[in-house]
Parts: C-alpha cells; sequence; structure tokens
C-alpha cells in the first residue's frame, strides 16, 4: 500500500511557531509530528510514502533523509508553488500504482485503525472514502443512510460528522482533479456528489484523534500526552537546583541552568534557560537563549 502526507501548507493558524519548523515537524513531545504519522501508516503495511512540501521544504527533507530514519522509502515532493490538497494529490500520479491509497493530513495524530476502512472501501467501490467521526465544532459533512458522503458544508452542525483528515482514494479520482494549479480536493469532491458519483464515508469509533493546527491544540497534545510528566530530549544538561513542575517538555541539547524553573511549558532543542529564570506556559523555540522569565509566551 502507497500513502501520502500532505505537508506543503504555510501552517498560518500556528505562526509564529510555524516561521521556525514546517506544521508536519512540530515536535510533540520531543517527535516530530511526521514521525509520528509515518510509523502510524507503517503498522498498516503503508511500504511507500510521498510527502508533498513547500513551506520550510529543505528541512523536511533534510529530515526524512529518503526514509532512512523509518526503514523504508520515503520521498518528498516540492512544490514551487502550493498546490492546494487536490492539486498536491494530482502531482504524485506518477507516485501511485493501480491499487487504493492513503491521504493523511500532516497535522493530526490519531490511533485509527485504518485496516477495517481499507476492506470498507475495497468493497464498497466508492471512488474515494473518508474517514469521519463526531468531533465537534469540526461536524461539516453530512451522510446517508447508505453511507455516502452528499453534502460537505462551509457551515457546521451537530447533525454532521467531521473529517479526520484520512482518505483511501482510487488513482481514477485523479483524473477529476483540474490540471496545472492550485485545487482543493474537497471542491473536487463536492463536484463528484453533484454528478452522482459515490464518495463514501467510514465512521470511526473508539480512538484518539487530535488536530494540532492552532497554537493552543499544538500545546494541549503535548500537554495529553505527557500527563502530568516531564521530559528531557538526549543531550541536555539540566543543573540538579532546576525544577521541571506539573508538565514540561525540554528538547535535546538544551540547557537549564541553576535555578530555573519550568512550568507547562515546551521547550524546542537547543535551549538555554539562564540562572534563576522562570518559564511558565509558554514555548521557546530552537537555539534561543532564555535570559528573563517567561509567561504565556512564545520566544
Amino acid at each position: 500500500m502507497k500513502a501520502m502526507i500532505l505537508a506543503a501548507g504555510y501552517g498560518t493558524r500556528l505562526r509564529p511557531l510555524t516561521d521556525k519548523k514546517p506544521k508536519a515537524l512540530m515536535p510533540v513531545v520531543n517527535r516530530p509530528i511526521i514521525s509520528r504519522n509515518i510509523e502510524f501508516l507503517k503498522r498498516f503495511g503503508v511500504s511507500e510514502i510521498l510527502v508533498n512540501a513547500h513551506h520550510h521544504a529543505q528541512q523536511i527533507s533534510e529530515y526524512l533523509a529518503g526514509g532512512r530514519p523509518f526503514g523504508q522509502r520515503v520521498d518528498v515532493r516540492f512544490e514551487p508553488e502550493i498546490l492546494g490538497t487536490g492539486g498536491g494529490i494530482k502531482n504524485a500520479a506518477d507516485f501511485l500504482d493501480q491499487a487504493p491509497f492513503v491521504v493523511i493530513n500532516s497535522d493530526i495524530l490519531t490511533d485509527i485503525d485504518l485496516g477495517p476502512v481499507y476492506e470498507h472501501h475495497r468493497k464498497s467501490k466508492a471512488i474515494a472514502t473518508l474517514v469521519l467521526h463526531d468531533c465537534e465544532p469540526f461536524n461539516q459533512i453530512q451522510i446517508d443512510g447508505r453511507g455516502a458522503v452528499v453534502d460537505i458544508a462551509r457551515a457546521r452542525s451537530a447533525e454532521r460528522l467531521a473529517f479526520t483528515g484520512i482518505h483511501i482514494i482510487e488513482p481514477r479520482l485523479l483524473a477529476h482533479i483540474p490540471s496545472g494549479g492550485f485545487s482543493d480536493i474537497i471542491d473536487c469532491y463536492q463536484d463528484l456528489i453533484r454528478t452522482g458519483e459515490f464518495i463514501g464515508a467510514f465512521q470511526a469509533k473508539g480512538h484518539y484523534w487530535h488536530d494540532i493546527g492552532t497554537v493552543s491544540r499544538y500545546v494541549g497534545v503535548n500537554r495529553e500526552f505527557l500527563g502530568l510528566a516531564t521530559v528531557t530530549g538526549r543531550g541536555c544538561q539540566v543543573d540538579p537546583t532546576a525544577r521541571l513542575e506539573e508538565w514540561a517538555v525540554v528538547g535535546p541539547e538544551s540547557r537549564l541552568d541553576e535555578g530555573v524553573e519550568i512550568k507547562r511549558s515546551i521547550l524546542w532543542e537547543k535551549v538555554r534557560v539562564r540562572a534563576g529564570v522562570k518559564v511558565v506556559d509558554s514555548i521557546v523555540t530552537s537555539n534561543q537563549e532564555v535570559q528573563r522569565d517567561l509567561t504565556s509566551e512564545i520566544l
């Protein structure tokens, strides 16, 4: 099975974090989200992965290193101009074979079992199957009694379901995506629904799912993964008098000097916090030296 991870976007709702790193490389408890997504896909037999990239594309390419850190092939497809979710998928045509393939957004974390999803898709004969769940306030998709998507509204409603960011797509769908520029896969789905094409739905239940599309959600995912715990990355230097309280993530090769206090905060890699400084409810990005107290800030 092949898969595509959509990672070309600017991540504007995550700024200023995405000024430093692309959304796909946002560290969740010291591990980039794309690494977690690749391991997720591998568990379900995905053997080849294509990642589209534009914003900070070189960082993504260097991190993935052709897939060597993951023991499988992972290619990066650079988009000089962002093609959108539809255009990015269309641009992957030469990567695909005749089998259905998985597409997943780069800003989600989940443990949804893709095995039943894939089997459901094959049996349904749908041109694409969207994995849905009940997740207010994101419920925008209406399905009918036979499990077909009949509307994808911009407005949200409790009677609808939310898109998880995972689809199973037949290669023949690519013929319906416009060539040569930006396009949105949701617009393509809407067009196909209007012409009577079967867009399937699979409702997932009993799973976890997180979207890190905003700063608050990014912080929330780290907090939930940690619980009431603290983590320090490899190569950290932590003075014995430094304190990590409630929950905290300290990135690799960081240094906490004497009397430092880190509380409910995330430090990326190679951060130095000077003696006596307190960092509370804050995020400190890569290669920063913190010389003053921080409260509810991003540095």
